[in-house]
């Protein structure tokens, strides 16, 4: 996977809580620790969205829609 350097900064008592980790080799330095912060909170950022815009259909027409394709009997399908 390639990789780019980016600066940053931080809050000492942040940098101090990140320095502990990396130092009870719970990661093994402080690029992999805020790597995998990074990736852990843009998941949940992407999944709160996802979850919003669920949230925003009308259950009732999803079902009729999936409801929908299930009229015809199973005869009805193509072979494969």
């Amino acid at each position: 996977m390639a990789t780019n350097k980016i600066a940053i900064t931080i809050d000492e008592k942040l940098m101090s809580r990140l320095d502990r980790l990396v130092a009870e080799r719970r990661f093994p330095n402080r690029s992999r620790a805020i790597q995998e912060a990074i990736e852990e909170k843009l998941d949940r950022v992407e999944h709160n969205r996802l979850s919003r815009e669920a949230a925003k259909l009308d259950r009732r027409f999803e079902q009729m829609l999936a409801d929908e394709g299930l009229v015809g009997g199973a005869e009805e399908w193509p072979t494969y």
